[in-house]
């Protein structure tokens, strides 16, 4: 089968692995569990596609690293048990060190982070967190958060580098750590880049404005001018696809009254068509 040959090109891969699928497989394939409800059932007769460990979501308490791996690796059997045979993706919010895992490195929080007005220094914890990552035998990272805080009431603020839409921008090197340095020039632009097996796919999020809303309640509306989107929230996101970020999570805010999951202005056509974000 096509899209089991690594000697043909991703486009040609792709597109014989999508004509071989059913709705039920796309929709599976489109679905992310959490790992409590990953069983080898489950798996196999939903064909779920992703998994992950959400806050405090661990295989037993204090675990090791080595029952971090037999717990994704049991995961695993179950998605390659499907009648496709396609990998799951088990992802992890290793937003500062790998911190569900029992003896990992903490770092500081985006905002102390970005007090130190040092991206070299972010860049090497992003690298050390997608060691520790890959040592429990996990591939992706829901980081970094690359939001603008706007107001300090924003419950996530911690979760900003800066009110300042360059830093966040210079701080968004961390993708760099963790996913390695991308080739400039080698692979068209906006397409994903990992390095190497010591390294994760990033995930830049909440695309986009999410540290704007009004009052700074969070998952809420944020209004702005074209303009003031375009000066302030969006320049992080430009940065995250010069470097080939893996992923964009799409935010549960609104802009202008319109939730970011239906603005297909700012998701499909700006996003996806100018960016070329694959």
């Amino acid at each position: 089968m096509i899209y089991k040959d690594p000697k043909q090109p991703v486009e040609v891969r792709v597109k014989d692995l999508l004509s071989r699928m059913t709705l039920a497989e796309k929709i599976g394939q489109m679905t992310q569990i959490e790992r409590v409800n990953a069983t080898f059932d489950a798996m196999k007769n939903y064909f779920i596609g992703s998994v992950l460990s959400g806050g405090g979501s661990v295989p037993s308490p204090n675990a090791t690293a080595q029952q971090w791996i037999d717990m994704v690796n049991d995961i695993q059997r179950g998605a390659m048990a499907t009648r496709l045979g396609i990998p799951m993706i088990y992802g992890v919010d290793a937003v500062h060190g790998h911190n569900n895992v029992y003896k990992a490195t903490i770092f500081p929080h985006n905002v102390g982070l970005g007090a130190t007005r040092d991206p070299n220094l972010v860049k090497r914890i992003g690298a050390a967190t997608a060691l520790e990552v890959r040592a429990t035998g996990i591939p992706y990272a829901f980081a970094p958060c690359i939001a603008v805080c706007r107001d300090p009431r924003w419950g996530r603020c911690y979760e900003s580098y800066s009110e300042d839409a360059k830093l966040v921008q210079q701080f968004s090197v961390i993708i760099s750590g963790l996913q390695g340095d991308a080739p400039s020039k080698q692979v068209k632009k906006g397409r994903p880049f990992v390095g190497g097996k010591d390294k994760v796919a990033a995930c830049a999020k909440h695309y986009v404005g999410d540290g704007g809303t009004v009052n700074g309640i969070n998952e809420n509306n944020t209004i702005v001018t074209t303009e003031q989107l375009f000066d302030i929230h969006m320049p992080p996101y430009w940065s995250a696809l010069d470097q080939r970020v893996s992923t964009v999570m799409i935010s549960y805010s609104s802009i202008n009254g319109k939730k970011m999951h239906a603005n297909k202005e700012l998701v499909t056509e700006y996003l996806k068509e100018r960016l070329k974000f694959k």
